[in-house]
């Protein structure tokens, strides 16, 4: 795993996250669903049922059901623990470094009704959670923002019930080294240090004591995620009125080809985890 020449704090990626939130909601989706999609095969450009997708089947793979107490971390804006808590019934929290990302998240909670959930403002790397509160731990493209990873995978571990499941998708760094171009397109965009690849995610989780259950390298539905917004991008600069918005759009596109192009040359990856505490499940 490499880190850039200046390693970003959890202070630089709270204020990143903070800063961008309103921008990214008028553009990606406005109800705050910003991960990689899933996509049905080759020709699909629905950003948002791909999206959708991902959470379809990292819930399936957790296993989760009505009896799950769950912890969302990263959770961003809050539609996957929403989701999880509309469809199955289950309790949970989620956590977040963002102060605006957990605001919205409380609003969009105030507007359901009948659901056992909660946000909250916070690091993985010192929960404010007893050990062994949850059944499962899940993420969504967020760990890989991490600085100390190590801490954030035993914090995980200790929440976790014994015979918990932690199933996550998270952002891979397939080479040790990238280049300059994947450096400020990729990872310094999102002030991300540095991460794993596909094996070595597997090694780390399991030296944190983490039991592999399923692994999958999701290369080419990330690749079709920043294709459909690059266009995406491109086409709506090309109708609206306001200059700032225009040339941030462009500037995105730029960034989803240069991705793209990190992606073809193995310095940007995605994968999904599903791995369990060893011990006997408990209710």
């Amino acid at each position: 795993m490499s880190t850039t020449s200046h390693a970003h704090t959890e202070k630089d990626v709270r204020d990143f996250f903070d800063q961008t939130l309103s921008t990214y909601l008028s553009f990606w989706d406005g109800d705050g669903v910003l991960h990689t999609g899933y996509f049905a095969d080759d020709t699909d450009d629905d950003y948002r049922a791909a999206a959708e997708r991902t959470s379809g089947i990292l819930a399936a793979d957790a296993m989760i059901d009505g009896s799950s107490s769950v912890l969302d971390v990263g959770c961003g804006c809050g539609n996957f623990l929403i989701h999880l808590a509309r469809r199955f019934g289950c309790r949970g929290e989620g956590l977040d470094l963002s102060v605006e990302r957990v605001k919205f998240a409380r609003e969009a909670l105030a507007a359901e009704t009948g659901l056992d959930i909660g946000f909250r403002q916070g690091s993985v790397i010192d929960m404010p959670y007893e050990t062994g509160t949850f059944s499962h731990v899940v993420s969504q493209d967020a760990l890989c923002l991490v600085p100390d990873k190590p801490s954030s995978h035993r914090e995980i571990h200790r929440v976790l019930r014994p015979g918990g499941v932690f199933a996550f998708s998270d952002f891979l760094q397939p080479k040790e080294e990238v280049g300059e171009r994947a450096r400020k397109h990729v990872y310094d965009r999102v002030r991300w240090n540095g991460g794993y690849s596909f094996v070595g995610y597997q090694t780390v989780l399991q030296e944190a004591g983490f039991e592999i259950l399923l692994a999958r390298n999701l290369e080419s539905h990330i690749r079709q995620t920043y294709r459909v917004l690059g266009r995406t991008a491109t086409e709506r600069a090309g109708t609206t009125q306001d200059a700032a918005a225009r040339d941030w759009m462009l500037a995105f596109a730029e960034s989803c080809a240069e991705i793209q192009v990190a992606i073809d040359d193995g310095e940007f990856g995605w994968g999904m985890f599903v791995t369990r505490k060893p011990g006997d499940a408990t209710p």
